[in-house]
């Protein structure tokens, strides 16, 4: 278990595109301003423009042909489609436009009128589709109508022009022919020769040849084309509707919002995925919390009544039961990456009752002699006074006079060892009693669990770790970074460690995070400093027997957890609590 799981590292092309698809679903404010945005811009657009009506008219194009009604007549002779598009959008056929427009009280110049027409041509035809965008329905149909027109004007100028040069070029080369052919005739007359007669002959030859073409070409059908649609005045303005615009403007604000997502996936430097946790901290994922303790909550789940959270921590306690890293040692040190460590906190506990449950001999050490919290958390406050450990009687201090046992209803008992404020910190977790109290891992049936503070934050999980070996981190994926894991994983190995696996638990919400700090602050007013700077937190051992009965007696009605003092043997003393079971 010690290793990543290979199956992550194993997925397929299919899995990993639905991963990252999920990474891009965690930043939904920037999917819903994209939405927004999008819309916002289709609305303005449908709103806020000018209403704009298209006429739409086809013109076929033929070329200039002697026989249409002959068999084998072709009406694409000679024709290039797309030399006539660009034709029908020249300046030439706007200008004649132009002047056609200005009869019928249209002035408008050939640029302005050219930029409102758009020219197609259906794929295999030889029809052009003039249409032709105007402020009104008259005016589109007009303009139009004008453009459509004028295209096959200039076509049969331009068709009539070139017949006229061709037949220029015809009579220039006949004129010296028929002269040539009157100087043959008169040499005939006065003489006889076969040689006259011959030349006379071919000259007459060519001469008809040259006719024939000017006459062939005289004959040439010269219609540029027809009008097979008429331009009509629309009925209602072009371009795309209120529904349609909103339709694409959601889905182009959807894409600027997944565009957006991406690029900050891509700056990210939290943990984006299971799969990039578990390669960042070369560990696997023990379990995943449901979001059910609330902020000011019970700390225990186990003992409280069935429920998901409680059978999350039953699965985890199960799964490193069965850990041969784990089975080797029975030592484990919860933590957590860095900030806040009252998740480590309760999973700490809560493993500790589910070891428990499972008839282990499980012993919890608060290792945070920072600001221990622990004890105070499961019920083991009684009234503010002076804490036992304070006196040290017989030379005896922290760990040996902090043990209680801590009962969890209906699933059994565990020995709590909590932290007290230390002004030296390293001496005292790397101290001989600390490293005697870690080896009762050993024993059969035995279980240590060490709770220590943010790794990142302090060094006390250091100082533990070549004696507990096995490191859980619990930590929120969407706060902690990756080279965070990188760097814990670099510390645990080079400490002779490894990390056993990760515990992820739901971050804290907004009105969550507000609760936890008015308890804080109610517990900081309710707990005042002593003077030697120690923590508040009492013990049943504060006063003797009276004072563990007033722990008993006045506590919570509610509170279900009971404190029973320990000697320093571990042996149990005399049970003050009236639910404290017997181990």
């Amino acid at each position: 278990m010690t290793h990543p799981i290979r199956a992550l590292e194993d997925q397929d092309e299919p899995a990993l595109l639905r991963d990252q698809f999920r990474q891009l679903l965690r930043y939904r404010t920037l999917l819903a301003c994209g939405v927004v945005v999008g819309l916002l811009g289709a609305g303005w657009l449908a709103l806020g423009g000018e209403d704009t009506y298209t006429s739409t008219g086809e013109v076929s194009v033929r070329s200039a042909t002697s026989d249409p009604f002959a068999a084998g007549a072709s009406a694409d002779k000679g024709i290039n489609i797309g030399s006539e598009r660009q034709t029908a959008v020249s300046d030439a056929v706007g200008t004649v436009a132009v002047g056609s427009l200005t009869k019928t009280g249209d002035a408008v110049d050939v640029g302005t009128l050219l930029a409102g027409l758009q020219v197609t041509n259906p794929p295999n035809t030889l029809v052009l589709r003039f249409s032709y965008t105007g402020r009104t329905p008259e005016e589109a149909k007009a303009r139009a109508q004008a453009l459509a027109e004028a295209y096959l004007e200039i076509r049969r100028e331009r068709t009539e022009n070139s017949i006229d040069n061709m037949v220029d070029g015809y009579r220039a080369q006949l004129k010296p022919l028929t002269e040539q052919r009157d100087r043959l005739a008169e040499q005939e007359t006065g003489t006889v020769g076969n040689d006259v007669t011959s030349a006379r002959a071919n000259l007459i030859v060519s001469i008809s040849e040259l006719s024939q073409k000017i006459s062939e070409l005289r004959a040439l059908d010269t219609t540029p084309g027809y009008l097979n649609k008429k331009p009509v005045a629309p009925e209602k303005p072009s371009g795309a509707g209120l529904p349609l615009l909103l339709g694409l403007g959601g889905v182009v604000g959807l894409a600027l919002g997944l565009l957006l997502s991406w690029v900050r996936l891509v700056f990210d430097p939290a943990v984006r995925s299971t799969r990039e946790l578990v390669r960042s901290l070369g560990a696997p994922l023990l379990g995943t919390l449901p979001r059910e303790r609330a902020a000011a909550g019970p700390l225990l789940a186990i003992g409280r009544g069935g429920s998901r959270l409680a059978e999350e921590y039953r699965a985890v306690a199960f799964r490193l039961a069965y850990d041969p890293s784990f089975t080797e040692r029975r030592r484990i040190l919860v933590t957590a990456p860095r900030g806040d460590n009252d998740m480590a906190t309760a999973a700490a506990a809560n493993l500790a009752a589910a070891f428990a449950e499972m008839g282990r001999d499980v012993l919890l050490v608060e290792a945070d002699l920072r600001a221990p919290s622990l004890a105070g958390a499961l019920g083991a406050v009684g009234r503010a006074g002076r804490p036992s450990w304070a006196a040290e009687r017989d030379g005896r201090g922290w760990p040996s006079d902090s043990r209680t046992n801590v009962d969890v209803p209906g699933s059994g008992a565990f020995t709590l060892i909590a932290g007290r404020r230390t002004d030296n910190v390293p001496r005292a977790l790397t101290s001989a009693p600390v490293s005697r109290i870690l080896a009762e891992g050993g024993r059969p049936g035995a279980v240590v669990i060490v709770l220590a503070p943010p790794v990142l934050s302090y060094a006390d999980a250091v100082a533990l770790i070549d004696r507990v070996e096995g490191v859980v981190v619990v930590c929120d994926p969407r706060e902690v970074h990756r080279s965070d894991l990188e760097r814990i994983r670099e510390i645990i190995g080079a400490a002779g460690g490894s990390v056993l696996g990760t515990l992820l638990h739901p971050g804290y919400g907004r009105l969550e995070r507000r609760a936890r700090r008015k308890a804080a602050k109610r517990r900081g007013r309710s707990r005042p400093a002593p003077p030697d700077g120690r923590d508040g937190q009492g013990d049943a051992e504060t006063d003797g027997p009276d004072r563990a009965d007033d722990v008993a007696h006045t506590g919570d009605p509610t509170q279900t957890l009971g404190l029973r003092t320990l000697d320093s043997g571990g042996r149990g003393g005399s049970d003050h609590s009236s639910t404290a079971g017997h181990r």
